[in-house]
């Protein structure tokens, strides 16, 4: 990535992550419970899938369903995710992030909203709105996802 645009997006992108995996990875060592790098990427996964089944976990990632049988059940065994039966049929379960991991996340929605006071403080109300509707055009138009799963984020 040589242009501008590209490197300071990409710059963007980096900085928020590495807050998000701070703010996670601090936590769990304080709780004597520390999560694995492959363990608080997943978390994400499932955070942004929404309620996903194990199956929908596993297509996304391109795992086998055992191997995303396995993470998830670390996972549970460590307090971050819960299983929910589904509907009438309880056939199938899905994925539920717990407040344990919720807690943590809120960290991070904390540092955003202070990245967001500071953009409101440095820039205009309109370059603002404007920086709000390229990024919402950003994410509803031009992120493209070929995975099933994805298709709703």
């Amino acid at each position: 990535m040589s242009d501008s645009l590209g490197s300071s997006f990409r710059r963007v992108y980096e900085r928020l992550k590495l807050e998000f995996y701070r703010e996670v990875y601090s936590a769990s060592h304080e709780e004597g419970m520390p999560l694995s790098a492959v363990e608080a990427f997943s978390l994400e996964v499932i955070d942004q899938l929404g309620r996903p089944t194990i199956g929908q976990f596993a297509e996304f990632l391109n795992i086998s369903r055992s191997n995303a049988t396995y993470k998830v059940a670390n996972l549970i065994r460590l307090g971050f995710v819960k299983k929910e039966r589904s509907g009438p049929d309880k056939r199938e379960y899905y994925l539920v992030l717990t407040e344990k991991y919720r807690s943590r996340a809120a960290l991070l929605d904390e540092y955003v909203a202070a990245l967001v006071e500071r953009i409101r403080a440095r820039f205009t109300p309109s370059e603002t709105a404007e920086f709000a509707r390229m990024l919402s055009v950003i994410s509803n138009e031009l992120m493209e996802d070929s995975s099933p799963a994805a298709k709703d984020l």
